[in-house]
């Protein structure tokens, strides 16, 4: 880690926090502190904020190739340091090591993708209606950006979010969450050694959000907001951001459905549970959270995934063979403690799991449940942790009205054999994404985001540079 920036990253200068406050990180394998990192107050807000502010009107003159090319560098510094990326990613977060290179490959794609679509904004020119007036649109960069990742995919849900405003044109704010900082200070070194001028990306590391940031939201020169993160912190931050009407784009909770029909071809269901179940040791917004298996299967289903869960190896990320790497941090792990033990309380079995190893580190192991009560606590609170609850269903409609019955909606799972079915039961699920017969959905070239409470907008794909323009219109006359 000796090699990693600990301090503030503002107008492309490194800098300790104005009144000298540090921070410790933890690896959560082990408990130990790694690093100690810059920990910013309202001051050092203010410093990120005037450095994103005078360098916007010149990098919103900034030829779309130069942004371009500036991303595509930056891509391929991040696939060269794959290795050192991944075991930074380890140390702060805890995937395994094998994870956490994936991750590196995801979050590179982001600036690749976008590095393409820097080129591609394009406005329009029509004749209107009474024939006598021209209109030209045009696209422009929206302003100032704060940009707010969370911890479990610290270097992806930072590329995602700084990929299109770099491309747009936009300079920006980035506040990683406290627990993973690290990897998002590698990331604005990366970008600084591609080329980013100075004051387009500040990164303000901080355990003190709510005095970084709402100032920041209510000042009224931060024009756009994009926050990754819970529910209940975006409702927070969409009021703060009502005042001075900054546009926001919101990624927040999920209560993923994963509906296996009894026509489902049970290694796929298998196979698509483990993925959207496991990744990240469950430890995702797009994570299954309950399971509706038609009854018919239902006993075959929760064996089969009781013994692939039960094979996982859990352990340090950096250690050969491990699967399951810890949770975040404490707080995390007894939530799923109590989740756990709530639905037992309720009736639920333990087929696999449920036990809380000894020793140091926040590991939980992966654990599937049957017979869970619809009133427990996990059907209706994200577990974030390696846990699958299995409901049984009999009926289409039926089993669409309860996964549907929740203020979220992210995205759901579908298995089946039947194409019709895929297609009706995908258009009645009230959610953003829907993977058929598979358990991964997240893809740079793809549309992200949910409906209802899971949030506002979209990241990725060709709309997600959209979050950071706006359209100006001209009407020439013409005689």
């Amino acid at each position: 880690m000796t090699d990693t920036p600990t301090q503030l990253f503002i107008g492309g200068a490194w800098a300790d926090a104005a009144d000298g406050a540090t921070m410790p990180v933890d690896d959560p394998a082990t408990g130990e502190i790694i690093a100690h990192v810059a920990d910013a107050g309202a001051k050092d807000a203010q410093r990120a904020e005037e450095a994103a502010v005078q360098a916007q009107e010149e990098w919103a003159r900034t030829a779309p190739r130069v942004r371009s090319e500036i991303l595509r560098r930056a891509y391929e510094i991040i696939v060269e340091r794959t290795d050192e990326l991944a075991h930074l990613m380890t140390a702060e977060m805890g995937k395994p090591l094998a994870e956490a290179r994936g991750e590196v490959a995801y979050a590179a794609e982001f600036f690749r993708w976008f590095s393409e679509e820097a080129v591609r904004i394009d406005g329009g020119h029509g004749v209107l209606p009474d024939g006598r007036n021209r209109m030209l649109l045009s696209r422009r960069p929206v302003g100032p950006c704060l940009l707010i990742t969370p911890w479990n995919f610290p270097l992806a849900m930072g590329t995602r979010k700084i990929g299109p405003a770099i491309a747009a044109g936009c300079t920006m704010i980035l506040k990683p969450a406290p627990q993973t900082p690290l990897s998002s200070l590698a990331l604005a070194a990366i970008l600084k050694e591609a080329g980013l001028p100075d004051g387009v990306l500040n990164v303000v590391t901080t355990s003190r959000a709510g005095e970084v940031c709402e100032p920041l939201l209510r000042g009224g020169r931060i024009r756009k907001l994009s926050f990754t993160g819970s529910t209940n912190v975006g409702r927070l931050l969409l009021a703060q951001s009502a005042e001075a009407v900054v546009r926001t784009s919101m990624e927040l909770g999920g209560n993923a459905p994963f509906v296996v029909f009894e026509d489902a071809d049970l290694d796929k269901a298998v196979d698509g549970a483990m993925l959207a179940k496991m990744r990240n040791m469950g430890e995702a917004c797009t994570a299954a959270n309950r399971f509706f298996v038609h009854t018919s299967v239902a006993k075959e289903f929760g064996r089969r995934l009781a013994e692939r869960m039960g094979a996982l190896v859990v352990g340090p990320g950096t250690r050969d063979g491990v699967d399951v790497g810890p949770l975040i941090d404490r707080v995390g792990r007894a939530k799923v403690e109590e989740l756990v033990a709530d639905a037992v309380e309720r009736g639920a079995r333990v087929l696999v799991g449920g036990r809380t190893p000894e020793g140091p580190g926040c590991f939980y192991p992966p654990t599937v449940l049957t017979d869970v009560a619809s009133d427990s606590r996990l059907m209706d609170t994200e577990i974030f942790g390696p846990v699958a609850a299995i409901l049984t269903f009999d009926d289409e409609d039926e089993v669409i009205r309860r996964a549907n019955d929740t203020p979220w909606g992210l995205v759901g799972y579908v298995f089946t054999e039947g194409l019709d079915r895929a297609l009706r039961v995908s258009e009645r699920l009230e959610v953003g994404m829907v993977g058929v017969n598979t358990g991964l959905v997240s893809n740079p070239a793809a549309p992200f985001g949910g409906v209802k409470q899971s949030g506002l907008g979209r990241e990725g794909g060709r709309v997600g540079i959209e979050e950071f323009l706006e359209y100006q219109y001209l009407a020439v006359p013409v005689r």
